[in-house]
């Protein structure tokens, strides 16, 4: 997800130095782009450790996408106040970025620009571009990359409330991965009633084979108030024998089911 100077873009040049990169300008472009063959993979976030999930990765992937997960990886996340040369602190009135750095900053935001009106854009590096057509009282969040790209000023660096800011991120492709022997199988599944124990029943599934949950969260099913879609990570691959079982099991109990793929498990990232 673009333009250049993006987390998403350091998350893909750290997944692949040597591909070629073509910056789209939203999460829906980028698995369009796969989709469609003008790429081979796509780079979009789909978890942060302050701000919780990528609610636009997961909807897609629910509803919107039948792409796979094939790889994950972790980034640690900076964000710095970036501005026109020449801006001052006590000028600004106005800062720009995408939805998540403004949430990640908000300790640092509400302490010193008690008064600022925060703008969402579509990506931080959106933000620190929309400063060339600004007066001199905005900034914007971004990365350091995009200072350089865009010829932005730093007005402060790593303004994040919490320095354990990461962004797991996801490769999306038209497959997934052979098992690795250290792999994760992302997968969702939805109820057609309502009664008690039915999720459960899903849980005792991985309980009871000895499986690891990573993750479990729900989403809206977008059809009724009060209902709702089951999102789980388990340790394993699809096709290791008792993942399988498990889903084998999951089968009989649900409604609907989908698989978003197995892949490596991402390797922790210095801080």
């Amino acid at each position: 997800m673009g333009p250049a100077g993006t987390f998403s873009e350091e998350a893909a040049i750290a997944y692949d130095p040597q591909a070629q990169y073509a910056a789209c300008p939203s999460i829906p472009a980028v698995a369009a782009a796969v989709e469609q063959g003008k790429v081979d993979e796509g780079v979009v976030p789909i978890e942060n450790s302050l701000e919780g999930s990528v609610t636009f990765t997961l909807d897609l992937l629910i509803h919107d996408s039948n792409l796979f997960i094939r790889h994950e990886l972790v980034l640690p996340i900076h964000n710095n106040l970036l501005a026109r040369p020449g801006t001052r602190l006590g000028d600004i009135r106005v800062i720009h970025s995408h939805p998540q750095p403004l949430a990640q900053c908000r300790g640092f935001l509400t302490e010193r620009f008690p008064n600022a009106e925060l703008v969402a854009s579509l990506s931080t590096a959106a933000a620190v571009e929309q400063l060339k057509k600004s007066d001199a009282r905005a900034a914007a969040i971004g990365t350091l990359r995009a200072a350089e790209l865009y010829g932005a000023a730093v007005l402060a660096r790593n303004i994040e409330d919490n320095p354990n800011n990461v962004t797991r991120f996801v490769v999306l492709a038209t497959s997934d991965r052979p098992p690795t022997g250290a792999d994760k199988t992302s997968i969702c599944f939805s109820f057609d009633a309502d009664r008690p124990g039915l999720l459960y029943g899903v849980m005792k599934c991985f309980a009871e084979l000895g499986l690891n949950l990573a993750k479990v969260e729900s989403r809206p099913t977008k059809q009724s108030l009060g209902r709702y879609i089951f999102l789980i990570d388990v340790e394993g691959h699809r096709e290791d024998p008792k993942v399988k079982t498990a889903l084998d099991q999951m089968k009989r109990q649900v409604s609907m089911l989908k698989v978003f793929g197995s892949y490596p498990k991402a390797k922790p990232s210095a801080q």
